[in-house]
């Protein structure tokens, strides 16, 4: 097909810059026609005028062809790149991202059944404690209950959707009891709480931190439900005055959702710094599942088996680490189902790889307290 290619044309173009993924060390190569050779071409990165360095970066034209190549690509070359053709009639351009892939900074598991067999066949340390005991704690609408649903629907071979999950658009919690969930005959309980929320005023909202230390303590019973008004006491008929260690929590998983971490309020995160203070006391292991990844990060939405390849889920882990005072290494990044109706091992994956390692935490603890009642006999 013949483009016009007088010099009157005002350059329009034929095709477009594609957006480009690369991994790091190698080339890539943007490019796009015109419908008219006689016109300038200038590249910019990420708005500002590009400066080519001699054998990193090569700009070519063959007829109404334009084409940039960045050679070994590194970090610093992910960016939006621009090339703007222009002519005495007229200019016109057009954009692309370039993301360079980091080198997997974490092995993912990428086959679910191992795990899955693995979890099915765990045995609790100790044969006085009957199951581990899993708190979640976090904003409203962080996805605790969706994590709940999320396991489930693993182990049990369906999308469940039973758990309530708290509404995004009301910022309401539907969660108002210590209820306990299982999974299947697996010997984990999970108790979701009403979610964390800023105070307004002298008003108490969400959750109290002193229900969650007493559930720490196994003072609260299954089904009590909570009183933002009024924490539980002693008095309360309820109220578990001698817990055995199968009344307590065995680790403390944080939910925190990573599209919103820059957005939560230092009340929310004091409440969980306090929260990971009182169980750091109580000698009680914290993890923190890390949800709605996919929304931060559109490599990871289109595939989450890159998700430790991308830079912007590390950038958040980071992030995250900071805000809590929990170290990068008990950070795990999470999608639960939401609008999908199959099962997706990817997803899973990443679920199962969360849950094994809060399974072997809770198992730690639990080590410890027999061997410090072993002293005692």
């Amino acid at each position: 097909m013949a483009y016009n290619r007088n010099s009157n044309s005002e350059p329009e173009f034929i095709y477009v810059l594609g957006n480009k993924t690369v991994k790091t060390g190698q080339t890539v190569t943007l490019s796009c026609e015109a419908n008219t050779s006689e016109v300038t071409a200038k590249w910019e990165k990420a708005g500002y005028r590009l400066q080519c360095v001699e054998g990193k970066h090569r700009v070519h034209k063959k007829g109404t062809r334009f084409s940039l190549e960045i050679m070994n690509a590194k970090q610093e070359d992910e960016a939006n790149y621009t090339i703007t053709l222009q002519n005495h009639s007229g200019s016109v351009s057009c954009s692309a991202m370039v993301t360079v892939e980091l080198t997997d900074w974490r092995p993912l598991e990428t086959q679910q059944e191992p795990m899955i067999m693995a979890l099915k066949n765990f045995k609790i340390c100790s044969g006085e404690v009957r199951e581990l005991r899993f708190l979640l704690h976090g904003p409203i609408g962080a996805g605790k209950s969706s994590i709940i649903n999320t396991l489930k629907s693993i182990f049990e071979g369906h999308q469940f959707i039973n758990c309530l999950t708290g509404s995004d658009s009301t910022g309401t919690s539907f969660t108002t009891k210590y209820e306990k969930f299982t999974i299947g005959t697996l010997p984990f309980a999970f108790y979701d709480v009403m979610g964390l929320e800023s105070n307004e005023g002298k008003q108490s909202r969400g959750v109290r931190i002193d229900d969650i230390i007493n559930a720490f303590k196994g003072h609260i019973p299954d089904n009590y439900k909570f009183r933002e008004d009024m924490p539980m006491i002693e008095e309360h008929r309820d109220y578990i005055t001698s817990p055995t260690i199968n009344n307590k929590i065995h680790c403390l998983v944080s939910v925190i959702p990573a599209d919103r971490l820059s957005m939560m309020s230092e009340d929310v995160i004091n409440k969980m710094r306090n929260i990971r203070a009182e169980a750091s006391k109580l000698g009680i292991p914290q993890l923190v599942f890390m949800t709605r990844v996919d929304k931060v990060c559109e490599l990871t939405s289109e595939n989450l088996g890159k998700i430790y390849q991308s830079k912007k889920i590390r950038e958040k882990i980071t992030m995250c680490s900071n805000k809590l005072g929990v170290t990068e290494n008990c950070i795990f990044p999470v999608k639960n189902y939401h609008n999908e109706i199959r099962s997706n091992e990817q997803l899973n994956c990443l679920a199962l790889q969360a849950l094994t390692q809060i399974v072997y935490s809770a198992n730690d603890y639990i080590k410890r307290w027999s061997s410090r009642q072993k002293q005692f006999e």
